[in-house]
């Protein structure tokens, strides 16, 4: 079956002051792929990723999605054509259920189908809601606080909310951080469930998740690509093993 590419970056940079932090990134993903990005710390990861989701604007370059060029849309406007980006910080609603977290992500994926001031199907928002909660194992604690989650489950609110918003691109943003070894193995079965159909970009510090998990991985350096290949292919690369490895 023929690749289709989902997203591109052409020339991507972004500056802070005198600090290239993202500096001229050509890159392509592919319409179901699993794609990891690591790099050493300050590599310029979390800002590459927050250009493609809208949440920084580029000082240079462009990005493309599905072929439109979106480098202007701001972040809302990206998150209606199915981009989503679950936070390096927890960014939910503490005071809320996690169900209620959820559920609002979701009204705001059906608002989008369904047009301005249409009227919502209640049942349907419980629905998805609950589905997303079944598949992050949160569906126990729906009517507990958010905020008196420990941090991992917390980042897991977030991936539910993420798929609540029913992404065609879901950016996972250090997803394991805080979670326990059984909690990791459920986390990586999940991320599977969620490319059969969504694309998935992660940014992971934890090698053995993205050597199982990526079909491909992109490595930054000082906010350049440094290596991209499969996960074989950059644990070879000597390069990636000088700058980031430690081998």
């Amino acid at each position: 079956m023929a690749t289709v590419t989902l997203l591109e970056t052409n020339g991507l940079s972004r500056r802070f002051g005198g600090l290239k932090a993202v500096d001229g990134v050509d890159f392509r993903l592919d319409r179901g792929e699993i794609r990891a990005v690591i790099g050493p710390n300050g590599a310029g990861k979390t800002t590459f990723v927050s250009l493609v989701a809208g949440r920084v604007p580029p000082s240079e370059g462009s990005i493309r999605f599905e072929g439109e060029d979106v480098t202007r849309l701001p972040a809302h406007a990206r998150v209606r054509r199915g981009i989503a980006y679950t936070f390096q910080i927890t960014s939910i609603f503490g005071n809320l259920s996690v169900f209620d977290n959820v559920a609002l992500a979701v009204q705001s994926a059906l608002a989008k189908e369904a047009g301005f001031g249409a009227r919502l199907d209640e049942a349907e928002i419980r629905g998805r809601t609950m589905t997303a909660l079944d598949l992050t194992g949160l569906a126990a604690r729906a009517d507990q606080p958010a905020g008196t989650l420990a941090y991992g489950h917390q980042r897991l609110v977030e991936v539910a909310m993420g798929l609540g918003l029913a992404p065609k691109l879901l950016i996972l943003d250090e997803p394991t951080q805080g979670l326990s070894d059984p909690e990791i193995a459920d986390f990586i079965g999940l991320v599977r469930t969620i490319a059969e159909t969504a694309t998935v970009m992660l940014i992971e510090h934890n090698m053995a998740v993205v050597m199982d998990l990526a079909t491909r991985i992109t490595v930054l350096d000082r906010g350049r690509i440094l290596a991209e290949g499969t996960p074989a292919e950059i644990r070879a690369d000597a390069r990636v093993q000088h700058a980031y490895l430690g081998t």
